[in-house]
C-alpha cells in the first residue's frame, strides 16, 4: 500500500516523488511529512513550490501579485489546519514566523535552498525547463517531495504547443537517481471520497 511505504519512504531521509490519481493524499503526506522535518529539526523551513500556470492571465485577476497568488495557497491552508489540530491559523503563523515561504516557480532562479524541504506540488503543471529550475535550487541539507498527476495536466488548458509538462521525464530520470523514492498511487489508493473513486473506475472503464 502506498502510503505504507510512503511513511517508511519518508523516515529514509530520501527525496520522494508521489504521483499518481486524484484524491489519494499526495498534498497531504507530502505536507505531513516536511511539517515532521521541521518538528524534529531536520530542515528549518518549508518551501512550497507550484506553477501558477495561470500566470499567462493573471493581468486578468484583480489585486496584487500577493493577492493573486493567494489564490494557489488555499489548499494548504486546509491542509495545515487539519495536520495542526483544527488550527485555521496554522499555516498563516508559519508563514509570519519564517518556517513557511509560498512561491511560483517564475520567482526561483537565482536562489538556493539550505536547511529546507521543498514540496513541489502539482508537478505536471510544470515543464522540464521549470523542473530543472526548481531542482537545480536545491542545497545542503535539503530534501525535495515532488507530487503530481499526469492525468491533471493543465498546461494542455493553454493552447500553447511549447508548453510540455516535464512529469513524465521526471519520473523517468528519478529512477536512476539512488536519492529518489518513487511511489505510484492508483485509484485503489483513494481516500478523498467513494464519489471520486467511482467517477475514476468509471471513466477508466469507460475509456
Amino acid at each position: 500500500f502506498p502510503v505504507t511505504i510512503c511513511v517508511h519512504a519518508n523516515g529514509s531521509g530520501k527525496h520522494l516523488l508521489l504521483y499518481g490519481v486524484a484524491g489519494t493524499g499526495k498534498t497531504f503526506l507530502a505536507s505531513y511529512f516536511a511539517l515532521t522535518d521541521l518538528s524534529l529539526g531536520h530542515a528549518k523551513r518549508i518551501i512550497i513550490v507550484r506553477s501558477a500556470v495561470t500566470t499567462r492571465d493573471q493581468g486578468f485577476l484583480p489585486g496584487t501579485l500577493a493577492e493573486k497568488m493567494a489564490l494557489y495557497e488555499a489548499p494548504y491552508r486546509e491542509v495545515f489546519a487539519e495536520l495542526c489540530g483544527g488550527r485555521r491559523d496554522a499555516y498563516d503563523l508559519l508563514k509570519k514566523r519564517d518556517y513557511l515561504e509560498f512561491m511560483s516557480t517564475s520567482f526561483i532562479r537565482g536562489i538556493t535552498f539550505d536547511d529546507s524541504i521543498i514540496i513541489v506540488d502539482e508537478v505536471q503543471n510544470l515543464t522540464d525547463h521549470e523542473i530543472s529550475s526548481v531542482l537545480t535550487r536545491v542545497g545542503k541539507n535539503t530534501r525535495v517531495i515532488l507530487c503530481g498527476d499526469y492525468r491533471q495536466n493543465d498546461l494542455q488548458m493553454t493552447g500553447k504547443k511549447n508548453q510540455v509538462s516535464g512529469i513524465e521525464n521526471l519520473v523517468r530520470v528519478a529512477r536512476y537517481m539512488k536519492s529518489f523514492e518513487l511511489i505510484e498511487f492508483t485509484i485503489d489508493d483513494i481516500v478523498r471520497s467513494g464519489f471520486v473513486k467511482e467517477y475514476l473506475i468509471a471513466c477508466r472503464d469507460w475509456e
